[in-house]
C-alpha cells in the first residue's frame, strides 16, 4: 500500500493582498507558516520516502516546515518547475479587484475558473496540467507503484490538475474544486494504484 499526500502551500503575502501570484516568488505570511505547521501535525503518523515541490519559495518553505515538524528532514527532496503554480501572465502582481475593474468581472472569472481560457501571456488550467501531469506520471507514479509514501508541496492549480487526474473529474467538475492552503489531502493506493481511500485532513 502506498500513500500520497498533497498539500497546497500556506498563505503567501500575495494571497493576503489578493494578488495574482503565479510564478512570482513570494514568501509565506506568519499565518501561512502556522497553516503549514497545523497541516504537518495532521500527517505526523506517516513515514515518507520522498518529497516533491515546485521551485517557488512558498511551496519550498511550506515543505521545510512540514518536514521539520514531523521530524523527517533527511528524506530526499526533488524540486521541479513542472509543479509550479499556473502562470498568470500579464495579471501577475495585479490585485484581483483592480483586475476585475480593468478587464471586467466576467472576463476575469473566465480566466480564473474556465479550464482552457488563458489570461494574456499566461497559462490556462489545461496548460498547467499539460506540464504537471507528465511529470507526475513519470516521476511520482512509479514511486507509488513501488509502495512508497510520497509528499507533494505545491500550488492550487498544479495540485488541482493532479486531483482532477486521480479523481477522474470532468472539465466542469474541476472548476468547482478549491484547495485550501495548508490542508493535507491523503490518498491511499493498492498495488495496482487503485485508490483505496481519500481524505482531506
Amino acid at each position: 500500500m502506498a500513500t500520497l499526500v498533497l498539500i497546497r502551500h500556506g498563505e503567501s503575502q500575495w494571497n493576503l493582498e489578493n494578488r495574482f501570484t503565479g510564478w512570482i516568488d513570494i514568501p509565506l505570511t506568519d499565518k501561512g507558516r502556522e497553516e503549514a505547521r497545523r497541516g504537518a501535525e495532521k500527517i505526523k503518523g506517516i513515514r515518507f520516502d520522498k518529497a516533491y515541490t515546485s521551485v517557488l519559495e512558498r511551496a519550498i518553505e511550506t515543505l521545510a516546515i512540514i518536514l521539520k515538524v514531523i521530524g523527517q528532514e533527511k528524506i530526499p527532496i526533488e524540486k521541479d518547475q513542472a509543479l509550479n503554480e499556473r502562470h498568470y501572465g500579464n495579471l501577475q502582481g495585479l490585485n484581483k479587484e483592480e483586475t476585475a475593474k480593468k478587464y471586467g468581472a466576467k472576463q476575469v472569472h473566465i480566466w480564473r475558473r474556465s479550464y482552457d481560457a488563458a489570461p494574456p501571456g499566461g497559462e490556462s488550467l489545461k496548460d498547467t496540467a499539460a506540464r504537471t501531469l507528465p511529470y507526475f506520471k513519470k516521476k511520482i507514479v512509479p514511486e507509488l507503484k513501488a509502495g512508497k509514501n510520497i509528499l507533494v508541496s505545491a500550488h492550487g492549480n498544479s495540485l488541482r490538475s493532479i486531483v482532477m487526474h486521480l479523481d477522474t473529474l470532468t472539465k466542469d467538475e474541476v472548476l468547482a474544486l478549491n484547495l485550501a492552503t495548508g490542508v493535507p489531502i491523503v490518498y491511499k493506493f493498492d498495488s495496482k494504484l487503485e485508490i483505496l481511500s481519500k481524505r482531506e485532513l
